[in-house]
């Protein structure tokens, strides 16, 4: 599914369906799947509409064991370039040219 260029509401729909078709694929029906999420049926029926809350979604696809897609739905993003600068600090640029004196009675010099 491209989602360039569909509309929020075709998009969920599209997902509502193929919710269904991963409920269908397990061989269970909306009421085992409710009971499995602690939701009602009527919740997964709705889900399958595409007219779910995001909680609800989520909990249908844990019930049928999917929730490894998720990451895939959405991905942790990485900091960004700016975050990453600000963790590692100030880089030194150069030399400071202030050199410690050695001493001759030194063991390591």
């Amino acid at each position: 599914m491209k989602i360039n260029s569909k509309s929020p509401s075709v998009i969920t729909e599209q997902l509502g369906l193929r919710l269904r078709q991963a409920r269908l694929n397990t061989d269970k029906t909306q009421a085992e799947v409710a009971e499995l999420a602690g939701l009602s049926r009527k919740a997964v029926l709705n889900a399958e509409k595409g007219q779910a809350q995001l909680e609800t979604f989520v909990a249908i696809m844990v019930a049928l064991n999917l929730q490894d897609h998720l990451d895939t739905f959405l991905p942790e993003p990485p900091p960004s370039p700016m975050q990453l600068a600000k963790l590692q600090g100030k880089k030194r640029q150069r030399a400071s040219g202030q050199r410690k004196q050695h001493r001759e009675d030194d063991p390591t010099w």
